[in-house]
């Protein structure tokens, strides 16, 4: 049988690194973004998040841990949050019917509103369905945030803010990407419910 000792020392390194990069370059934008989403959730707003692929998994998994709770510990209420890719009808009925490329920006014309934030998730920043719902959540003056990798693609240039993890590999943008989803959740926590920690 192979020997994976290298394999497995290699991604794990690369990881560590690109998380080294993460927090020298992208703090700030960490911070900001963090900000901006505990401010919309303050108000009485929503955000609303899309992916495609690992990228639908995060969404769901960053929703997730805002509608229910990030920490166990933290005894706090729901948070309103949705990912764009939990409903298989509309989903499905859109790419027949209006094609895949602007299922998430009919949905955001449908659900968003001016106060709402929506994260854009894409590893290569050049997703045209997530780009297309960050140029429709500008024509409703909703806020975007994009989740990104690499140069940070055409969705870069036409969010609000991103924070863009600086490397070219996928499963490393993926990995920081919920690292910085976690992040978030953290940030939110402490901004929204002070007094339970």
């Amino acid at each position: 049988m192979k020997n994976f000792n290298s394999l497995v020392e290699k991604s794990i390194q690369e990881s560590i690194n690109t998380k080294q990069l993460v927090l020298s370059s992208c703090k700030e934008d960490i911070i900001k973004t963090g900000e901006i989403l505990s401010k919309c959730l303050s108000q009485g707003n929503k955000i609303m998040l899309c992916g495609n692929g690992g990228s639908a998994a995060d969404s769901q998994h960053i929703a997730a841990e805002l509608v229910i709770r990030y920490r166990s510990s933290v005894n706090r209420a729901a948070l309103p949050a949705i990912a764009l890719t939990v409903d298989p009808s509309i989903m499905t009925a859109g790419g027949n019917d209006i094609g895949y490329e602007n299922v998430f920006a009919r949905i955001v014309e449908g659900l968003g509103k001016e106060g709402d934030v929506l994260i854009g998730i894409s590893t290569s920043g050049n997703s045209e369905n997530v780009l297309r719902a960050i140029i429709e959540a500008k024509n409703k003056n909703i806020k975007s945030i994009g989740l990104l990798g690499g140069n940070g693609g055409k969705i870069a240039k036409e969010c609000d803010l991103s924070v863009i993890v600086p490397s070219n590999i996928t499963a490393r943008i993926q990995e920081s990407h919920i690292l910085i989803g976690h992040i978030w959740c953290e940030i939110i926590e402490e901004s929204l419910f002070p007094e339970l920690f």
